[in-house]
């Protein structure tokens, strides 16, 4: 997994985004814990098993749903489902190696 430090993305008060399986952090916020790499790295799982696009384009369209459905952008956020598998295993550092395939669909 690569992890990328720089100054300016992720914007505003996110510390690291995964894109394509390569992470990149805000430098200003430190080096990641332990936990926020498995919490990245559960996305890549996530992202491979749907092609990567297709991870995508199923989370820009649940996160656009739950917007309108909470008005509350980090609210839309929190309740994406791939997010909350993410949140619900991070602390788990052996979950990638017990994963079931879309996992991410039944929690």
């Amino acid at each position: 997994m690569k992890i990328i430090y720089n100054r300016f993305f992720p914007f505003g008060t996110f510390w690291a985004i995964n894109i394509f399986g390569i992470i990149f952090c805000r430098v200003d916020k430190g080096r990641l814990p332990e936990v926020v790499k498995n919490h990245e790295y559960i996305h890549t799982l996530q992202q491979r098993e749907m092609l990567f696009v297709g991870f995508y384009i199923f989370y820009v369209v649940e996160w656009l749903y739950r917007l309108i459905k909470t008005r509350n952008f980090m609210k839309a956020y929190y309740s994406i489902s791939f997010e909350r598998e993410a949140y619900a295993h991070q602390n788990d550092l052996n979950y990638k190696y017990k994963r079931k395939r879309f996992a991410w669909a039944k929690v």
